[in-house]
């Protein structure tokens, strides 16, 4: 049985944590800053966590954690 690859694009993207779920950076934040309001600018600083909805495809992704 071949070992199970692991995407190497969500890895980059998606960090575990302690207790089994999956934390990530919002997109949009790099550049063309000026049109967006503060308050969007500040919710980009957060790290979100996946919800319960997505969390089968991310562990699809990365199957070795």
């Amino acid at each position: 049985m071949p070992k199970i690859k692991t995407c190497r694009a969500a890895a980059k993207r998606f960090k575990k944590t302690g207790s089994g779920k999956y934390k990530f950076r919002k997109s949009h934040a790099s550049h063309i800053l000026t049109k967006k309001s503060t308050k969007r600018k500040r919710s980009f600083r957060l790290d979100n966590m996946v919800d319960q909805d997505n969390m089968k495809e991310v562990r699809r992704l990365l199957p070795n954690g």
